[in-house]
């Protein structure tokens, strides 16, 4: 197994840039980053070190800001896994990543998180009239920009380069798959898809 300095040998080390555009809070240009994204990725381990990474999704704007070190993400109507908050409850260490479409640069932020139940701060995210029913509170910890060349490199925003639908994966065909000893067919998980996509976003 290598060593961090053996991989410090073959990397090599960060800019003086690098280093020094990582802060501790939300300013201005974090806050207004949050407000434009309508994803985020969350990542989460348990107390063996199992790990998971979900992501989280609405309108731009979605998170709310509490103040300049906190932060609240809305937990919206799932698969009901609840791996990320099973894993927030034993290691509430976390790892965000905010994309905006469109964007090339992500914003990351690590922090410490808690899962919420106050109905007054719920109640600010509602969506159809429909508060989410927990929250995931983050204090932050770091917050810096990621640079563009995972995109760039995998040209996510340029259309050109998607697959065309008839390329893409059968989901319900995977999934029907997966689940090969429920005996579900490929049109049932579809049905079960489009139902829950149409009826239970919130």
């Amino acid at each position: 197994m290598l060593q961090t300095q053996e991989i410090r040998d073959i990397i090599g080390y960060p800019s003086q840039l690098v280093n020094h555009k990582v802060i501790d809070h939300l300013d201005s240009h974090v806050r207004q980053f949050i407000t434009l994204s309508p994803l985020l990725f969350i990542s989460s381990s348990d107390e063996c070190g199992s790990c998971d990474v979900s992501p989280r999704g609405d309108g731009p704007g979605f998170v709310h800001i509490v103040d300049e070190k906190r932060i609240v993400i809305p937990e919206r109507p799932g698969n009901r896994r609840i791996d990320t908050l099973r894993n927030i409850m034993m290691n509430p260490k976390v790892g965000l990543i905010f994309v905006i479409p469109g964007l090339e640069e992500t914003l990351r932020i690590n922090g410490t998180a808690q899962i919420m139940k106050d109905a007054n701060l719920l109640q600010r995210m509602e969506v159809n009239g429909k508060p989410p029913l927990l929250g995931i509170g983050v204090v932050v910890e770091e917050c810096f920009v990621h640079c563009a060349k995972a995109f760039k490199r995998s040209r996510l925003w340029d259309q050109e380069s998607w697959l065309d639908d008839k390329e893409l994966p059968n989901v319900p065909r995977m999934i029907a798959a997966h689940a090969r000893p429920l005996g579900v067919s490929e049109e049932e998980v579809s049905k079960a898809l489009h139902e829950s996509y149409s009826k239970r976003l919130y």
